[in-house]
Order: C-alpha cells, then structure tokens, then sequence
C-alpha cells in the first residue's frame, strides 16, 4: 500500500484554521480561501507537495513500489477524495475498500464515501475542506 499525504503535512497552521470551522461558513470559506492560495505557492516546488498535472517535473517526485507479481490479485489508485474513507474518516480499512471494489466496482465505493460524507455535512465530526471532495478510481482485478 503506497498512501502520499504529502500534502497535509504542509501549512498546518492554516490546514488547522480551516479545520476548526464548519464547512459552508463564512470563517470556513475565508480560511480556505487563505490556505489555497498558500498551497498554490509551495505546490510542484521541493518545499511543498507534487501534484501530477501540467508539471512533467512532478513525476520525479511520485512515489513508488513494488511487489512479487503472483502476490497481486487487484490493484487500485483513486484520489483522496476516496482514500478518505479508510486515511480520514477511518470508517473502512483497506481491505473493506477491495471488497467494495470487487463488489460493487469503482461507483459502489465512491457512494460509500457520499453516504459517509452525508453523515457529517459541516464537517464537525471530520473537519475538511469541503462537504464532499472530488472523488476518482481507477481499479482492476485478474
């Protein structure tokens, strides 16, 4: 399992500010907008985070793995938006995230997350940046 929560080791102090209001309020709104804009300065540079995108220099800095192949019967990659179910949230563990995935295929485990999500609409019980963050998978099985 190869996790990067790179991000959220940058900007504590105002990953914190934002965390301490609930989602859809005026301090919340404001706060995010400060560590937004915070972020946009320190990502892609050696002092931040690398996020893949436009910047062919982020895939030097991604992580990587590897593992005997007969080991592998599945594989998934998904962005934090999901991941959140098991690094946030701690509502499932890595293996419930396969078994949904083998179930019930990339969609059944992005609305787990939303029914997750809905149980917590301000983000009082997980403080975050929006009520419900983009959500993506990528999944196969042999």
């Amino acid at each position: 399992m190869i996790t990067d929560l790179s991000v959220d080791e940058v900007l504590p102090e105002l990953r914190a500010e934002v965390e301490g209001h609930e989602t859809h309020t005026s301090g919340h709104k404001e706060a995010l907008q400060r560590l937004v804009l915070a972020q946009r300065q320190l990502r892609n540079t050696p002092d931040g985070y690398w996020v893949a995108g436009a910047n062919p220099e982020a895939a030097r800095h991604c992580l990587t793995g590897s593992t005997e192949i007969g080991a592998v019967r599945s594989a998934a990659v998904m962005s934090d938006g999901v991941s959140r179910l098991v690094t946030e949230y701690g509502m499932a563990t890595w293996e419930d995230v396969f078994a949904v995935l083998r179930t019930a295929g990339p969609q059944g485990l992005i609305t787990t997350v939303r029914k997750v999500e809905a149980t917590d609409p301000t983000g009082r019980r997980w403080p975050r940046y929006k009520s419900g963050d983009d959500a993506s998978v990528a999944f196969c099985q042999w």
